[in-house]
C-alpha cells in the first residue's frame, strides 16, 4: 500500500479563517467596512511611538513585554505578572485551546459566535460544540446545558462577534458558576472598550480570583493598531504560566509593544472613538430600523458594528454586491451560518450616510 503525506484529519477538517475583503470584484479600492477597523485612524502619539520603536530592526524585542504588561496593569488595575500577550487576541485564543483541549475533549461556544472558536478547537484535535443562540445573542442557559464531563474550554465573546450582542455580568457570573473546575472559561473582550461605564461584565473581577477564567483583549479595534496585532489576555498565574509554555518567542514587535503602550496613554484618542461610534451606530439602526417594513432589522449592537438581517425581497447577497459596485464593503457571513445577514462596521460620518443612501436604493429597486 502507498503511503501518502496527509495531515491530520482534524486539521483537514478546518474551515480557514477569511478576513474580510479590501478590495472590490474589479479590484477597486473602496470604503472597507468589513473588518472592524477604528475609523478614526490611529492617535497621533501611538503613531510616533511606533516611528521611534523602528530604530532598532536588528535587534530582537523584549521577549518579556514587561513594560507593556507594567502599562496594560496599571491601566486596568491588573497584577502584571499575570497578563499574557499575543500577535492578536486571535493568538491567546489559540493559546488556551492548546493548553486546555485536546483529543476526546471538547471545546463550547455559542452559535454565530467568532469564527476562530472553532479554528481553535479543531487545531488540538478537540471536538468544537456550538450551543443554540436565542435570536443571534448568547443563551446562557443553552450553554450551560451544552457543558458536558468533556468540556475543557467555553469561549464567550463579550460583545459577540459578529452579532454586536452583549451578556450582563449575572449573566457571566451565572455561566462561571456552572463551568466545571477544570474547564477554562475565556472571556473574549476584544470590543469591551466600546462599552460605556455601566456596562462591566465583570470578567477581570472574575479573572482576579477565579482559577479558571481567562480574558482576552486586543488593540487591533478601538486603539487602531489593526496592522500591528497585538493582543492580550488575564488570568491566574497558572493559567497563564501554561500559556507561555506554547507561546511563540518574540512575538510582540518593538514598535508594537511601544505603539501599544502609548495607545494606552492616549485616553483623549479612545474617548473620541468611543463617542464617534455611539453616536453613528445609533444613526445607523435607527436607519435600518426606517427599513423594517421591507424585511430589514439590525440586531441591537454593543460593539463598532451592526449585524443587519435581510428577511425581505433583498437578500443579503445581493446587498452585499450592490453596495460592493456603489463603493462599500462589508462582510457577508454564508460561511458563519448568516447567509441573510451583512456585518457592517460603523465608519466615518462620510461613510454610514453613504452606505445607508445607497442601501436605501437598492431596497427600493428591489421593490
Amino acid at each position: 500500500m502507498t503511503k501518502t503525506l496527509a495531515p491530520k484529519p482534524w486539521i483537514d477538517a478546518i474551515a480557514p479563517y477569511v478576513p474580510g475583503r479590501s478590495t472590490t470584484d474589479d479590484g477597486r479600492k473602496v470604503a472597507k467596512l468589513s473588518s472592524n477597523e477604528n475609523p478614526l485612524g490611529t492617535s497621533e502619539a501611538t503613531r510616533a511611538a511606533f516611528v521611534a520603536g523602528a530604530t532598532s530592526l536588528d535587534r530582537y524585542p523584549d521577549a518579556s513585554a514587561a513594560a507593556l504588561r507594567e502599562a496594560i496593569a496599571a491601566r486596568h488595575g491588573l497584577d502584571p505578572a499575570r497578563v499574557i500577550y499575543g500577535t492578536g487576541s486571535d493568538e491567546i485564543l489559540h493559546l488556551a485551546a492548546g493548553a486546555y483541549a485536546g483529543q476526546g475533549d471538547e471545546v463550547l461556544y455559542v452559535r454565530y459566535g467568532f469564527s476562530v472558536y472553532p479554528i481553535a478547537a479543531r487545531r488540538v484535535g478537540a471536538t468544537p460544540v456550538e450551543a443554540p443562540d436565542r435570536d443571534y445573542a448568547t443563551d446562557i442557559d443553552s450553554l450551560i446545558a451544552h457543558i458536558t464531563p468533556r468540556t475543557r474550554v467555553i469561549f464567550l465573546a463579550n460583545p459577540n462577534n459578529p452579532t454586536g450582542t452583549y451578556s450582563p455580568a449575572a449573566d457571566i457570573a451565572r455561566l462561571h458558576a456552572a463551568t466545571p473546575a477544570d474547564c477554562l472559561l475565556v472571556i473574549d473582550q476584544a470590543y469591551a472598550e466600546y462599552l460605556e461605564a455601566a456596562d462591566d461584565d465583570g470578567a477581570f473581577a472574575l479573572a482576579q480570583h477565579a482559577p479558571n477564567v481567562l480574558v482576552t483583549r486586543t488593540f487591533s479595534k478601538i486603539y487602531g493598531l489593526a496592522a500591528e496585532r497585538i493582543g492580550w489576555g488575564y488570568a491566574n498565574a497558572p493559567v497563564i504560566e501554561a500559556m507561555h509554555k506554547i507561546r511563540a518567542p518574540f512575538n510582540v514587535t518593538t514598535a508594537g509593544q511601544l505603539a501599544a503602550i502609548a495607545a494606552l496613554g492616549d485616553t483623549g484618542f479612545v474617548e473620541r472613538s468611543r463617542a464617534h461610534n455611539l453616536q453613528w451606530r445609533a444613526l445607523f439602526e435607527r436607519e435600518i430600523a426606517g427599513l423594517g417594513n421591507k424585511g430589514l432589522r439590525a440586531v441591537p449592537s454593543k460593539a463598532n458594528f451592526s449585524l443587519v438581517l435581510f428577511e425581505g425581497r433583498l437578500t443579503a447577497e445581493a446587498a452585499y454586491k450592490g453596495l460592493m459596485d456603489a463603493g462599500y464593503i462589508v462582510r457577508w457571513l454564508p460561511g458563519q451560518g448568516l447567509p441573510h445577514g451583512l456585518r457592517i462596521t460603523i465608519g466615518t460620518e462620510e461613510e454610514i450616510t453613504g452606505l445607508t443612501a445607497a442601501l436605501r436604493k437598492l431596497v427600493e429597486a428591489a421593490g
